[in-house]
């Protein structure tokens, strides 16, 4: 049965429209179940039905049938979300027979749910004239059926298909730059791509080794133009994208892999295919959801080369008025290359929050939203609007859908021109509580990371990326280069340096590490300290940089018992006195530890003495707190950064410290949320740090509340059993304060 299974699936989602695909369904489960009738219902949420889409078996009268949630057995179904097999229907209670069916002649019934991430899409039923208990295995295949069935229908829905609701349906994606723009929908899809480079010799080497450098300086030159055309425009936070694929086209490994594959008598854009698809599969394998986007940046990179490959030089695009901008991939170099007057918004098919392309469009202060499944056909030049708070598209809106959003644009512009007035001054609250905003930094592997006066100095400096993009370990004077230029980019301010965060799924490339589980394996700490010599060249770089400022901190990851910071202290202090000797100039740093493994929360007391600070990953903590892996879809929603459980143990490390009288900083996700920033503050905490996107609304929040009622909000946060609780409390503080349109689309 599993091949007819898989033939049926087959030649269902070959078929765009809905009634072709379910006739074809129905037709071929009643040959393959030896069965008499089958039949597709859909629900209608709206209309609170199930509508009959398709049927072989039933001679129905009339030319719509419709079923009540709350009739029958097709309803029963459809209200259980679970199979109901019966031999002799009309012997079940729940029976109730339709004349318009036609349906009397039958007898047994099978019916089961279309399921699609907890949503009953509908229901799929068999049924027999002669009563019929179906076996497990016949149930089995229309179960499994149904799941495959659900896929097909809620991807179709996405797009604009099957739907049966007329209510105005919004397409949702992941929202990745605040915002909402209306105009409308413009797609090109005439640039190379290299998913549709294929296999393809050479017999002139020389010749594709020549076209693949041309290709690699014009696209150096292509990189230094956008820098230099944004270089007034935005931070440098974002133009270090750009640093980014400078570096890595300088990258001789790069070239040398690229060449490597030439000589084996590849085309050069066959090549550039395998080489950027072997390094983009390696950072795409990492937990880290910052890491795990740069291998995103590596596609755009081969995108760019096979652009200059193909030399396709008509690259501008003329628009003769705005647009909301829809692509498949976008990326940094596609939004730097149209001017910033001309999009509304972005749309792209895939990509996510993270993304250099998305931290670009908040740069920019251009509305963003990522993984969106859409119709690009339908779609192009029709009106829409785009909410980048929700993630929401909505395609030929309705008047007063336009109207609203309308309004809510003009509120956008008020709140941005007011969020920015007083970004460089200090953060404090109204009753005079200053509140330390640091910058969490270091996505790239340049060497100028944000020079933001806004900020109070570097909260988190990831220090791993620059050994993720090499074939080997960076050697002890390229680091020393590397940190040198952050740290005097803060000469006066403090910069915490995280040591190298690696292992596990997050592996290096040149020291590759297979694990059963490697979430809980040879990571952070752990790997650092199984690799002294790696561990004491890295800190030895870091205390040479600072000599000249002396700004530096020292944070050490995943530190799970009192023995390994011990250890990590013993190898600080080796490293300081070999660069003391070097140079006297050189002090010794503040060593702090990251509080993210549960353990920690309770060793505080005992390792205080040991370190000067900790700092809190709000992320990993919340990830081990609740067993959940934040990156799987099929628990993201059992991830909460609400959780009660997270707040009562972020409280519990402030009290801690307080008593202790240690230092502590809030680095992870929840520290530039709105929310979850006054929260923090509720608890006590009075540093944060947080990508510069949020810089200047969480100061603008801070100088408009209370430390008082932010402690009362605290309090009554940790009274609360639900997360869901916590936030619509937070959420009705922020209407109540007019903050609404920090949480929402709109001022108010």
């Amino acid at each position: 049965m599993l091949s007819q299974l898989r033939e049926i699936v087959e030649q269902v989602s070959k078929v765009e429209e809905v009634h072709q695909a379910l006739d074809i369904l129905v037709k071929q489960t009643c040959s393959a179940m030896s069965t008499e009738c089958c039949t597709v219902y859909l629900a209608n949420e709206e209309m609170q039905r199930l509508e009959l889409m398709a049927t072989q078996g039933l001679r129905f009268k009339g030319d719509k049938i419709h079923i009540r949630f709350n009739e029958g057995l097709v309803g029963l179904v459809k209200r259980s979300a679970e199979p109901l097999n019966l031999a002799e229907a009309s012997k079940h209670p729940n029976f109730k027979y339709f004349s318009e069916l036609g349906e009397e002649v039958y007898q047994s019934f099978l019916g089961t749910p279309i399921i699609y991430r907890k949503q009953v899409l509908g229901v799929l039923v068999v049924q027999q004239k002669a009563p019929r208990q179906f076996d497990e295995m016949e149930e089995s295949f229309l179960v499994t059926l149904a799941a495959q069935l659900a896929v097909i229908v809620a991807h179709a829905q996405t797009q604009g298909h099957w739907r049966l609701e007329k209510k105005q349906q919004a397409i949702r994606g992941v929202p990745a730059s605040s915002g909402v723009a209306i105009g409308e929908f413009w797609w090109d899809d005439t640039q190379p791509d290299l998913s549709n480079v294929y296999p393809a010799s050479t017999l002139d080497i020389e010749r594709e080794q020549e076209w693949l450098l041309l290709a690699i300086e014009e696209a150096l030159n292509d990189f230094r133009r956008m820098r230099k055309k944004l270089d007034s425009e935005i931070n440098k936070d974002a133009l270090a994208i750009f640093d980014l694929f400078t570096h890595l086209l300088n990258d001789p490994m790069l070239r040398k892999d690229l060449k490597a594959q030439i000589l084996k008598g590849d085309r050069a854009d066959w090549a550039l295919r395998q080489v950027v698809e072997s390094y983009s599969n390696r950072f795409a394998r990492m937990s880290d959801v910052y890491l795990r986007e740069r291998a995103q940046d590596i596609r755009e990179l081969g995108q760019r080369l096979l652009f200059f490959l193909h030399n396709t030089d008509q690259e501008k695009q003329l628009f003769d008025k705005p647009v909301i901008l829809v692509v498949r991939e976008l990326t940094a170099s596609l939004l730097a290359s149209i001017p910033k007057e001309k999009i509304l918004a972005v749309v792209s098919l895939e990509g996510a929050a993270n993304s250099h392309a998305a931290i670009l469009s908040r740069a920019l202060g251009i509305p963003a939203v990522m993984g969106v499944t859409l119709n690009l056909k339908a779609l192009n030049g029709k009106q829409g609007i785009v909410d980048g708070y929700s993630g929401k598209i909505l395609v030929s809106p309705n008047r007063q859908l336009l109207r609203e959003y309308r309004s809510l644009a003009n509120e956008e512009r008020e709140l941005a021109n007011m969020v920015n007035q007083r970004i460089e001054e200090p953060a404090f609250t109204r009753d005079g509580q200053r509140i330390e905003v640091m910058l969490n930094a270091g996505l790239s592997a340049d060497t100028n990371i944000a020079i933001n006066q806004g900020v109070d100095g570097v909260g988190l400096y990831r220090t791993e990326i620059s050994f993720l993009l090499q074939h080997r370990f960076p050697s002890e004077e390229e680091q020393t280069q590397q940190y040198q230029a952050v740290l005097s980019s803060y000469p006066n301010k403090r910069v915490v340096m995280r040591t190298l965060d690696v292992g596990g799924d997050k592996a290096l490339p040149y020291l590759p590490i297979e694990e059963d589980n490697p979430f809980l394996g040879w990571r952070g700490i752990r790997f650092t300290l199984d690799h002294p010599d790696i561990f004491l060249m890295q800190i030895r770089a870091m205390m040479k940089a600072s000599s000249k400022h002396q700004n530096l901190s020292i944070l050490l990851p995943m530190v799970s018992g009192a023995q390994e910071l011990d250890d990590a202290i013993e190898l600080i202090k080796r490293a300081y006195v070999e660069v003391a000797e070097l140079d006297q100039q050189v002090t010794m740093p503040k060593i702090g530890v990251m509080i993210e493994v549960p353990s920690m929360i309770y060793l505080l007391p005992l390792i205080a003495n040991k370190v000067d600070f900790v700092s809190i990953g709000t992320n990993d903590l919340t990830q081990y707190l609740l067993a959940v892996d934040r990156n799987n879809a099929r628990v993201a929603d059992v991830y909460e950064s609400m959780h009660p459980s997270v707040i009562m143990a972020l409280s519990h490390i402030h009290k801690t410290c307080q008593q202790l009288n240690l230092p502590v900083c809030i680095c992870g996700e929840l520290a530039g949320d709105p929310i979850g920033a006054l929260l923090m503050v509720g608890l006590g905490y009075r540093s944060l740090s947080m990508n510069t996107s949020n810089v200047a609304k969480i100061k603008y929040l801070l100088r408009h509340t209370e430390t008082e009622e932010l402690a009362l909000l605290a309090d009554k946060a940790l009274m609360q059993p639900y997360g869901h609780d916590i936030y619509a409390m937070m959420q009705s503080f922020f209407e109540s304060k007019g903050f609404a349109g920090f949480i929402r689309a709109g001022k108010k």
